[in-house]
């Protein structure tokens, strides 16, 4: 499942607790693929607090606690990392990160937790969902097979990628246009995860998490072309490295970017690469004026120029990407009616 619906459904999972309709939820997926993004977003939206809880780093004393004496019974001590209500707040997230990496005899400890909110005389908060997460066997992880009494405590979903939900992420969060603009026209390189590479000695790959690390590296070295190369690759992997420092180089010959927001006259690229930067570079420009005096006239003339570029599924691109981030504010603007008629038979049609 996409991560745009998998955000959807952990929302429901997150308010259902009121209606005591909670059912765990086992996210499954590859390694950088924002399993552990989607669940801090759910919790970054309704300001609750999230406890990751690392399974892998654990014995089985960790999470039921340490006995202690109290006369002749024998008592447990419930761990500070759980959630507490008072301490932690009504509401939050208990998020079990890379359980399939724990040793079978703490995943055993968990089952408890997960199927009756519960360890021994400790109760999880009602507030509360359970949310976990883990990579598949054939992941080249550390990974155990999930033991089926636990699989039976969770409902399931797969995590794939999806080049729409990164792109609208990545701008909501800064990433450099210059990157989305690259993955828009090598969609491939996204995430391309082999593990025959890896056995191979090649470490990095490309996938969103690493992806983000490439935005980092060129902030740090995007001035210094003899050391951008080797920084990306250390990010993404040799091949996608070079092919996206190989991109960025070419992009000297974008055209005047002021001049199409400001509704002056601009070229328009005929090469199918500086299409896609620049739809990049004015999507990301469209995000940034939002709620600002100038933005309706903005988003004007970036739908003027929309119109202008030669394959209209580009336009179309261009401004899914702006909606996704401004939303239903662009079908007011005069010039989206304008847009809308000139593409219709791509949208209605093909």
């Amino acid at each position: 499942m996409r991560p745009a619906q998998l955000t959807l459904v952990l929302e429901r999972e997150f308010l259902s607790t009121a209606q005591g309709h909670h059912t765990p939820v086992m996210l499954w997926g590859p390694p950088g693929v924002g399993k552990s993004q989607i669940v801090a977003q759910v919790g970054e939206r309704h300001q609750a607090p999230v406890i990751d809880i690392r399974l892998s780093q654990m014995e089985p004393s960790d999470l039921r606690g340490i006995p202690f004496r109290v006369g002749d019974l024998v008592q447990w001590a419930v761990p500070a990392l759980l959630p507490d209500a008072q301490r932690h707040g009504p509401s939050g997230v208990l998020f079990l990160d890379e359980i399939t990496s724990a040793p079978p005899a703490v995943s055993a400890a968990a089952y408890q937790l997960i199927l009756d909110r519960r360890l021994g005389d400790y109760h999880v908060p009602d507030g509360w969902v359970i949310f976990a997460a883990g990579n598949r066997q054939g992941d080249r992880g550390v990974t155990y097979a999930m033991p089926a009494p636990l699989a039976n405590r969770f409902s399931h979903f797969e995590v794939t990628v999806n080049l729409d939900d990164w792109a609208a992420w990545a701008y909501a969060h800064g990433i450099d246009e210059r990157l989305i603009a690259f993955l828009r026209f090598k969609p491939e390189l996204l995430f391309a995860f082999e593990a025959a590479r890896t056995l191979a000695g090649e470490m990095a790959f490309p996938s969103p998490r690493s992806w983000e690390f490439a935005h980092r590296a060129l902030q740090k070295f995007g001035d210094s072309p003899q050391l951008l190369v080797g920084a990306l690759s250390a990010c993404v992997g040799q091949a996608a490295g070079v092919e996206c420092a190989a991109f960025i180089d070419s992009l000297d010959r974008l055209p005047d970017l002021d001049a199409i927001t400001e509704g002056r006259e601009a070229d328009v690229p005929t090469e199918i690469d500086l299409q896609y930067a620049v739809a990049a570079a004015l999507a990301g420009r469209a995000l940034r004026v939002k709620g600002k005096p100038e933005a309706r006239q903005v988003w004007g003339h970036i739908l003027d120029y929309a119109r202008r570029l030669p394959l209209k599924e580009m336009g179309v691109m261009l401004v899914s990407d702006m909606h996704r981030g401004i939303g239903s504010g662009l079908f007011a603007v005069p010039q989206f009616s304008g847009w809308a008629h000139a593409v219709a038979d791509v949208i209605l049609y093909e």
